[in-house]
């Protein structure tokens, strides 16, 4: 149902999953996934905050949670949980790309630079890589820190 954009139907099936298996990590993740889709970021939050108290090493949740928090406007937590997530799975991406987001939304562009560089490193897809290259230009010009 995710899949096919159908999210509230999907949320309604993920809710009693989850009320049925409260702990099914996977439950969390998906029902985190579909209410950040329809724009419940506070929801979204929960459920990956739901799913690592399950299943603390499920790194999918850290990198996906650190992503809402940062668009939250809690920029430290979000550092937290990318750096959380690099830590199960070094040199990882997805991890690398949202400490790096993390950084640059807190203002802290050496930082920002240092794990956006790395996520270019790990060989992205193209899309995506063409994104931090415009992201990290903008960067440099900014100079050392903006804070």
């Amino acid at each position: 149902m995710l899949h096919e954009e159908r999210f509230h139907e999907a949320l309604a099936a993920l809710r009693d999953v989850v009320k049925q298996d409260p702990k099914n990590p996977y439950a969390y993740y998906f029902l985190g996934v579909g209410l950040y889709e329809v724009g419940e970021l506070e929801a979204a939050r929960d459920a990956y905050r739901a799913c690592v108290r399950v299943a603390p090493e499920h790194r999918g949740a850290r990198v996906n949670l650190s992503h809402v928090l940062r668009e939250l406007g809690d920029t430290r937590e979000a550092i937290k949980e990318g750096t959380q997530a690099l830590s199960l799975s070094p040199g990882d991406g997805d991890a690398l790309y949202a400490v790096g987001m993390a950084y640059m939304a807190r203002g802290e562009n050496a930082a920002a630079r240092k794990y956006l560089e790395a996520f270019l490193n790990a060989r992205p897809e193209f899309e995506v890589a063409t994104e931090v290259r415009g992201l990290l230009a903008e960067l440099y010009q900014q100079g050392p820190e903006e804070n």
